[in-house]
């Protein structure tokens, strides 16, 4: 299994609707491409020196494959559908492969 990790740090002028934003429309939309079988949403517990609210969303690929086809064909679209908030979240991605679960 891989893990998209996209993390994501946010300014709190716009939290409570990135969040809102996030929960009803953009994680149901990766959902919907098919390439997801599913996804957490996670608050870090960390206070960042320059501040906002930092999450983490993984979302759970069955093979590498399925993960590439994101990024060819939804991946570009999916991230413009939240450039309203552009300027006001940091987002950092990297992919992470399962080794073991217990």
């Amino acid at each position: 299994m891989y893990i998209y990790n996209v993390t994501i740090n946010v300014e709190e002028s716009v939290h409570d609707e990135w969040l809102e934003w996030m929960k009803k429309d953009h994680i149901p939309d990766m959902l919907n491409t098919g390439k997801f079988k599913n996804a957490d949403l996670i608050r870090v517990n960390v206070k960042e020196p320059t501040g906002g609210i930092t999450y983490a969303v993984h979302y759970k690929a069955e093979s590498k494959q399925e993960l590439e086809d994101y990024y060819e064909n939804y991946a570009q679209q999916l991230r413009n559908d939240g450039s309203k908030f552009r300027d006001k979240v940091v987002v950092f991605r990297t992919e992470l492969d399962v080794i073991a679960q217990f």
